[in-house]
């Protein structure tokens, strides 16, 4: 029996059909990257490539005792921490993931080292994984350095520790309180010989964020600890490790920096800040000018200063103002974000004191000295 020639046009039409449908799976496979399957490393100084774009190493450098870790697709976990080290000292190591350059090795297609001033937003994102019997900081590292250097150690580390368990604290001192990316934090600076290094400690454990780098990128500068036309090297997340830590796990890390402008600039030429007390007992305001002797504008204009440690601020107008004792960073509120050239803008604040008076003995405006009128 022949088939009909109606018959035969819908068989091929059918399997016309069914060959598109194949043809378009397959495609969709196809653009479907296949999982990385989770890399072991216990190498020193071993490293890895996750997601096309970070770096997970090992970074075992306090200790001889064995470390491994392992990359997974997002992230990684400490798998293996022997041995421990006096608290009251540096850490075993640092495994970590990061976006940038560490010690030549640098991730693949980032952007990093880029100037400060370049940098218009940083997003990234964190969520970490705790365990118990360990001592430990989950520690979010920032590095900045006056050169665009690969290799090396950096001048200034800001470190965030999103946790931290067992007596252990950051390097130095605390000097203050700061709320940055709407959160507040102890503010602790501090050298370990080699580079300086500012923490931000959180009061209690943070398990995950998503927040812009540059906020904290800016607190250095605004603190002396950076300027706007250093480098921005690296953003490393991770794990500082004194005792055990095996368990420990960054779930998920994004970084991204964007550049193209859009960050504060320094003062070509100079500043100069009056600071202007009315006090009386146990009570004081404040009135503070910062002028730009120089011939072009500042933006986003941040004056940093130390008050004597008697004195805490209980209120502000025309700024905002990071922290109510020791290091304080003033930043403009939306009406004042620029000082022209040769001109000025004004705030204050009222706060207390205890014992004698005094005023600051410093101010710097973008991380750049002012001279006091």
């Amino acid at each position: 029996m022949r088939s009909s020639p109606h018959r035969l046009r819908t068989a091929r039409a059918l399997l016309g059909a069914v060959l598109t449908a194949l043809a378009t799976l397959a495609a969709l496979v196809a653009a479907v990257p296949p999982a990385q399957a989770d890399t072991l490393i216990c190498e020193q100084y071993g490293s890895t490539v996750i997601q096309g774009r970070y770096v997970v190493q090992n970074n075992r450098w306090g200790t001889s005792a064995q470390q491994c870790v392992t990359a997974t697709d997002s992230g990684f976990r400490l798998t293996q921490a022997d041995g421990s080290v006096p608290t009251n000292g540096a850490p075993k190591s640092y495994p970590s993931v990061f976006n940038g350059c560490h010690y030549t090795n640098c991730s693949p297609g980032t952007n990093l080292p880029a100037q400060v001033s370049g940098i218009s937003s940083a997003p990234s994102s964190i969520s970490y994984g705790f365990v118990s019997g360990a001592v430990f900081n989950a520690s979010y590292d920032i590095w900045l350095d006056p050169t665009p250097r690969t290799d090396g150690v950096n001048r200034t580390e800001i470190m965030i520790w999103f946790n931290r368990v067992g007596p252990i604290q950051p390097i130095g001192s605390q000097v203050g309180s700061a709320n940055v990316g709407g959160r507040g934090w102890e503010v602790w600076t501090g050298s370990n010989g080699s580079n300086d290094v500012i923490s931000f400690v959180a009061p209690s454990a943070l398990s995950s964020w998503s927040f812009d780098v540059m906020d904290f990128v800016d607190q250095a500068v605004a603190r002396g600890l950076a300027q706007s036309n250093w480098y921005l090297t690296s953003i490393q997340a991770g794990f500082e490790p004194w005792q055990n830590g095996a368990g420990l796990a960054v779930n998920s890390f994004s970084s991204t920096v964007n550049t193209g402008g859009g960050g504060p600039t320094n003062p070509q030429g100079g500043c100069e800040v009056a600071y202007e007390p009315t006090v009386w007992q146990g009570g004081f305001t404040a009135n503070v000018t910062v002028r730009n002797t120089g011939s072009t504008a500042v933006d986003g204009w941040q004056l940093g200063f130390t008050l004597p440690s008697s004195q805490r601020i209980t209120g502000s107008w025309n700024a905002n103002l990071s922290g109510a004792s020791g290091a304080v960073v003033a930043s403009p509120v939306a009406h004042n974000g620029q000082i022209a050239a040769g001109g000025s803008q004004n705030f204050g604040f009222q706060g207390t004191y205890s014992g004698s008076f005094a005023e600051p003995s410093a101010f710097t405006l973008n991380g750049s000295a002012c001279t006091v009128a």
